[in-house]
């Protein structure tokens, strides 16, 4: 088996010559002075050349005027094909296009805004479908067969995990100093279905999670059996008397040196 062999054709030489004629171009796309030094020639085809000029502009650094020039077969006049602003090495890019969907992030939608949600995402399915008996089920519509659509395994587990990990989970500095866990508190309102063992509703009004989802094992100081400590008692400044006196009787058994009593000591006249 033999190798296939690519051809490759010389540059045009009256296409090569062309520089003045593709400078000539360039200037026409940008502002003047702007197509800088030449850089060189790429041989495209038969008889077709792409001459390069720096781009000059302070806006486009690294990028390069690329202008192409052909000519007919047998002819002697050399044209422009094309001229056009290509990026070089290092040259200052727009990042990559998402689409909005991948863009979306928690916060951005706003008063007024809708959010369509794809038929085929895997948060949701329909309603059908549902068989878990925990679940708190919506109430069926007159006629109707309720919800069309509900939440997927993966969506309940994508949100466990959100919910979790967030600021309403356990890793947290307000829950590592909080008295006790928010499934011990009696502001703790337990979610229906499956998400019960994990998660409840904040409903005390005076704590930062009110009214939020929080983890079982979150926590923070509003907790219903936190223990209040008694204020603390002031101690009083001691008084001193320092001008009377105490009579100190003297043990038995304590002499002179005669055998004799040891006198006592006198006292402040």
């Amino acid at each position: 088996m033999s190798r296939t062999r690519t051809r490759v054709s010389a540059p045009d030489q009256a296409c090569v010559a062309a520089v003045d004629l593709a400078r000539a171009a360039a200037e026409e796309l940008a502002h003047p002075g702007e197509p800088g030094e030449h850089l060189g020639f790429e041989a495209e085809g038969d008889r077709v050349v792409t001459h390069y000029f720096a781009c000059l502009d302070r806006a486009y650094r690294g990028w390069r005027w690329a202008v192409t020039v052909t000519r007919a077969s047998r002819a002697k006049k050399v044209t422009v094909s094309e001229a056009v602003l290509l990026p070089g090495s290092g040259a200052l890019l727009a990042p990559e296009w998402l689409p909005w969907s991948e863009r979306l992030r928690p916060g951005d939608l706003g008063v007024g805004d809708l959010l369509p949600t794809p038929d085929d995402d895997d948060r949701l399915e329909p309603g059908f479908a549902e068989t878990d008996e925990d679940v708190d089920r919506q109430m069926v519509f007159e006629y109707g067969l309720g919800r069309a659509r509900v939440l997927s395994a993966i969506g309940k587990d994508r949100a466990a995990r959100r919910w979790h990990s967030g600021e309403h989970g356990p890793h947290t500095p307000i829950a590592h100093a909080a008295p006790a866990q928010c499934s011990t508190c009696g502001f703790y309102w337990l979610l229906a279905g499956g998400l019960r063992h994990m998660f409840g509703v904040c409903a005390n009004e005076y704590a930062p999670d009110d009214g939020k989802v929080v983890a079982a094992d979150h926590g923070c100081g509003a907790h219903s059996e936190a223990a209040v400590m008694p204020p603390p008692v002031e101690q009083a400044t001691p008084i001193l008397d320092d001008l009377g006196y105490d009579l100190i009787e003297e043990e038995q058994g304590e002499q002179g040196p005669a055998g004799e009593p040891a006198p006592a000591e006198p006292g402040p006249s």
